[in-house]
């Protein structure tokens, strides 16, 4: 049988689960998928204030996002052991409408790192910086 790759889940390494729901649900305008108090081994489609998570997925349309809390994120992995939070890569989705988005961002005050523009290779394309310091590009086909 041949080997087919079905679809590509970043799982991000944070500090604080809860801070970067809130901001992917607030400011990027993802839903809550799940998450995963401390101590617990049940998930739970709730989010609530005061309480500490260890991992969550949030989702908005066909992107997926995975956050796992540093030390438990070790635990798994341990060759993460010792790295700092907020990788050199960047997270590039393609969208429709990034004219759309970028003016959405701009208005929730999202941290842009890149203002909107077209590419020689095509695209009109922005970047931002998350609550952790993660870098995504938002791009579309012109």
């Amino acid at each position: 049988m041949e080997v087919k790759f079905k679809k590509l889940t970043p799982d991000l390494m944070v500090s604080d689960v809860a801070q970067t729901v809130k901001f992917y649900t607030e400011k990027l305008g993802f839903n809550l998928a799940m998450l995963v108090p401390e101590g617990d081994k049940a998930a739970s489609t709730e989010l609530i204030d005061g309480k500490k998570y260890v991992y969550a997925m949030v989702v908005r349309d066909e992107v997926y996002v995975m956050f796992m809390q540093k030390h438990v994120y070790v635990e798994d992995v341990i060759a993460l052991k010792g790295l700092p939070i907020a990788a050199s890569a960047t997270l590039y989705c393609d969208v429709y409408n990034v004219v759309e988005l970028y003016d959405s961002y701009k208005q929730k005050g999202v941290e842009i790192v890149k203002e909107l523009s077209q590419t020689w290779y095509g695209m009109k394309e922005f970047y931002i910086k998350d609550c952790n310091g993660y870098i995504l590009g938002f791009a579309e086909q012109v």
